[in-house]
């Protein structure tokens, strides 16, 4: 029983899907996972393990930003023994080749966060997916004719950033796709303890354009990447 979510042993499964919003971890369960229990409701952050085509998946709350996400995943890994963890997020789009709703496949990240300067002193770390659970979800997307876009992402401490328009420009020159908050956390996770990690994002901000998706449709109507994401993670 670990601190922050603490659910019973056994009561979460190996493959974890980690939506930063608990209501769209609720979404998730109710709409695509049978036999559901929720395992924790602590500071609201819900957690609940199903079925899904007959394996079992848990679906944990993380909160925002990568504090709140090493927490939630530094326990499920170390105290639940979690093999297989998928964060299926939303990000901003920087470039102007994604759009509203498109899905990102994130095969790399690049980060501004303190935690990385403290953990890896002078190291520039490449934060990057299991490529195993990157293939699978690149080929699964191919077969749903979604095509869903594979690029690199910022992830950032700041949701509001003074020189947020000059680091956008300067990223987009690069090829980064968006921008969000969490993915570097569980790439360096992933990494350290040896388990398979990967994020999906949908686009829910165009910073292009200035468009975005209502807060509420965030929660309930990003299916393909959840569709995605529960068929890479099952075996």
């Amino acid at each position: 029983m670990s601190l922050h979510i603490s659910a019973k042993n056994g009561e979460i499964a190996e493959k974890v899907l980690l939506p930063g919003d608990p209501l769209r971890a609720k979404f998730i369960a109710e709409t695509y996972l049978e036999n559901v229990s929720c395992y924790t409701n602590i500071r609201g952050m819900l957690g609940f393990t199903g079925e899904y085509k007959g394996q079992r998946v848990s679906v944990q709350g993380t909160g925002m930003g990568m504090p709140s996400f090493s927490i939630y995943a530094n326990e499920l890994i170390n105290d639940y023994n979690c093999k297989k963890l998928i964060r299926v997020g939303t990000c901003g789009s920087i470039s102007e080749k994604v759009n509203l709703k498109d899905v990102i496949l994130v095969n790399g990240t690049h980060t501004d966060s303190s935690i990385y300067k403290t953990r890896f002193k002078d190291i520039n770390f490449s934060a990057v997916p299991s490529f195993d659970l990157l293939y699978k979800a690149y080929n699964i997307s191919k077969q749903s004719s979604l095509s869903a876009k594979v690029g690199t992402v910022l992830v950032t401490d700041l949701f509001y950033m003074d020189s947020a328009k000059e680091i956008n420009e300067l990223m987009k020159s690069y090829g980064t796709l968006a921008i969000e908050m969490e993915s570097a956390e569980l790439y360096a996770l992933g990494a350290k303890f040896g388990v398979d990690v990967l994020t999906i994002l949908t686009v829910s901000d165009d910073l292009v354009k200035n468009k975005a998706v209502a807060p509420k449709d965030r929660q309930t109507t990003f299916t393909q990447m959840m569709e995605i994401a529960l068929d890479t993670i099952i075996d």
